[in-house]
């Protein structure tokens, strides 16, 4: 399955989008849990931003 992603984001259009990982640790267990999401590049900033102030 990877390699559909893969193959889809190496067109022309989609080297306009970045794999954003986020991590987050969790308040009850102490564990750290991680987020990916696929967004445009001009919105990296404000996917990173709008995680972190969402605790």
């Amino acid at each position: 399955m990877a390699k559909k992603v893969v193959a889809t984001l190496k067109t022309g259009a989609g080297k306009e989008y970045s794999k954003v990982i986020t991590m987050t640790k969790s308040p009850k267990s102490g564990a750290y849990s991680f987020k990916e999401t696929i967004v445009h590049n001009d919105h990296v900033k404000d996917a990173i931003a709008g995680i972190n102030t969402s605790k």
